[in-house]
């Protein structure tokens, strides 16, 4: 089985990420998740072609910005309430694979607050983009 790590067209990529962004958002399907936000734990690890990643000059336009994946985040949650994790998931996924240097993406949250008796529960979602 592939994986991410293991897929052909992602050979000759690096990999930038976000870990553990904590965010608290109105997100759940239940009346009382409605009333308030929860905190949120976002993972995002985008793959990018060495050739669109590589700095000659150093020089941070030469690469794709930290602050693309938060802002990305961000934007997605200034829409409001959001009923399942997968949707969350899924709209943050579509909207990095925008980028034009993103050649896949795997984005996951995790609701750490939910049970008393694990860590969390949560969603992953990996794409890549279609090959033209």
């Amino acid at each position: 089985m592939l994986s991410a790590l293991t897929h052909p067209s992602l050979r000759d990529c690096r990999r930038l990420f976000l870990r553990n962004y904590e965010v608290m958002i109105n997100i759940g399907v239940h009346d009382f998740e409605k009333k308030g936000e929860q905190r949120v734990l976002i993972n995002v690890d985008l793959y990018i072609p060495l050739g669109q990643s590589t700095p000659k000059a150093d020089q941070l336009s030469e690469v794709v910005d930290y602050d693309f994946m938060r802002d990305t985040i961000a934007r997605r949650m200034a829409l409001g309430h959001v009923q399942l994790q997968e949707t969350l998931c899924d709209d943050v996924a579509r909207q990095m694979l925008l980028h034009p240097r993103v050649r896949a993406v795997r984005v996951s949250t995790m609701k750490p607050d939910v049970y008393p008796d694990c860590e969390g529960v949560g969603v992953e979602v990996f794409h890549i983009k279609d090959e033209e």
